[in-house]
């Protein structure tokens, strides 16, 4: 399967999505303006010289970027993406409750472990279609995910740097795992010590103050969209999923419908 398709002509006129391969906020952009009947161009921008200039125009730092014109907005709420185009509609769905998504990520991280302990060694440093990540830095993307939602939880900003960080090159399928599992019980130890259910104060993030019940919303989707796609990658190697999680299990987590595009 190939995502690489030819790079739209810039037209001022028409909106324009930024992304790049194996990216969960990317696809759930697209799917999102999909659904809504808005005509789009479609800019993968890995490797892609024109891409990258035109989103240093705009002054862009980040994928996805909806644009039109000379004006953008980041995806990481579709709230801004439905002000920006001047939508008039209201999200359906609203986030979990706070313990159903603790309970939630506690359920994912614990399968994102599983699954990278069945990777064979030497797909360690392979990288998985067009995606520019190895195999190792996806399942340790998981867990950096959801230690970054920790540290917004510990009142450090959100910082969009924190997403390109990489595991340690010595580290093999066990250790990142071994290091998920301690990125949850810390997660875990955090939850529990709360006076109550409330999150909904504000925290710091690159695309602005949020909710923190938003941002650990938007956690426990990233984390599972990763996860799926472990289980995706173990499937093309010819390995079966131990205990696959399943859309059921995710019921209420707003990931995308497909697990890659």
């Amino acid at each position: 399967m190939s995502l690489n398709i030819p790079h739209p002509p810039f037209n001022p006129n028409r909106v324009r999505v930024y992304w790049q391969p194996g990216c969960t906020s990317c696809l759930r952009t697209k799917e999102f303006l999909t659904k809504q009947g808005i005509d789009y161009d479609s800019v993968n921008a890995q490797n892609n010289p024109e891409a990258r200039a035109e989103l240093q125009r705009l002054g862009s730092r980040s994928l996805p970027t909806v644009s039109l014109g000379d004006k953008y907005t980041l995806c990481q709420s579709f709230g801004d993406v439905l002000k920006f185009l001047n939508l008039d509609m209201k999200l359906l769905s609203e986030p979990l409750p706070a313990p159903e998504l603790f309970r939630k990520l506690d359920m994912i991280l614990t399968a994102a472990a599983r699954y990278t302990r069945q990777f064979p060694a030497d797909k360690l440093d392979v990288e998985f279609r067009e995606r520019k990540r190895t195999v190792g830095n996806t399942c340790f993307h998981a867990f950096r995910v959801a230690e970054m939602g920790l540290e917004a939880c510990e009142g450090k900003p959100l910082v969009n740097s924190g997403f390109t960080d990489l595991a340690s090159p010595e580290w093999s399928f066990d250790d990142i795992a071994d290091w998920g599992l301690e990125v949850r019980d810390r997660l875990n130890a955090w939850w529990a010590k709360q006076p109550g259910t409330d999150i909904s104060y504000k925290v710091e993030t690159y695309y602005g103050q949020r909710a923190l019940h938003d941002v650990m919303d938007r956690t426990t989707y990233h984390c599972a969209q990763h996860t799926r796609q472990l289980m995706l990658m173990l499937e093309e190697y010819g390995v079966k999923p131990d205990r696959p999680i399943t859309m059921e299990d995710l019921k209420g987590v707003p990931v995308p419908e497909a697990a890659w595009g």
